[in-house]
């Protein structure tokens, strides 16, 4: 679950582009300890916006996003896309799917259920899957930086991670490390740092252009 968002005094606001919790929650451990202070949408009457999606690749998705969520404010805004890459599937999947593959009115349940379905005549290597994510950030419709990265190989597992699962990111709970023993949601972040996970790459280039780019206009 989303907690509220860490201020830094004097520190000049970033809108954390998304109402995924899950996905608020990754965004905001990526801006710690940088000299920004999260905003959340719901904190300015934008819990409803819902921005097209149409974009040709997970980075302009990204961009797009960016640029639409920072048209409602005057804030520094930051947005992503991401998706999970199936080789085996071919053209029976598309990463820019991988939220609303199995429908609008599938849940995350639904969603893990549906792939596991389509990957039922693979195993092994062949359940090979990796993540790409997209990130960008812009400021009054103006697109300042983004990136495009491919994060850490696991494979889809034969069955989901036992226990609860937060809603949110809904691939993560069948996506396991062999070489860890461990589902993603069970590594740790030495673990995360060492396959190059998508998170950890963006963290230490979100840090590379905050220190180049500040001060922000505002």
């Amino acid at each position: 679950m989303s907690t509220a968002p860490e201020t830094v005094p004097d520190a000049p606001p970033i809108l954390l582009a998304t109402g995924n919790p899950a996905k608020q929650d990754a965004l905001r451990q990526l801006l710690a300890g940088l000299p920004l202070s999260p905003v959340f949408p719901a904190a300015l009457g934008l819990a409803s916006f819902d921005p097209a999606e149409t974009g040709a690749t997970h980075r302009q998705i990204a961009e797009d996003k960016a640029a639409q969520w920072s048209n409602q404010t005057d804030l520094l805004t930051i947005a992503t896309d991401g998706g999970l890459v199936v080789p085996a599937l071919g053209d029976n999947w598309e990463s820019r799917y991988t939220h609303r593959f199995a429908g609008p009115a599938a849940d995350d349940v639904e969603r893990r259920r549906r792939l596991l379905e389509l990957l039922q005549p693979y195993a092994g290597p062949q359940r090979q899957a990796s993540w790409v994510e997209a990130l960008a950030i812009a400021q009054r419709g103006q697109i300042l930086y983004s990136w495009e990265l491919a994060g850490g190989s696991g494979v889809i597992a034969q069955e989901p991670q036992p226990g609860p699962h937060p809603p949110g990111f809904w691939v993560f709970p069948l996506w396991y490390f062999p070489q860890y023993g461990k589902y993603y949601n069970q590594l740790t972040a030495g673990e995360k740092a060492a396959l190059g996970d998508h998170w950890a790459v963006l963290r230490g280039q979100v840090r590379e252009w905050v220190e180049r780019a500040a001060p922000f206009p505002m």
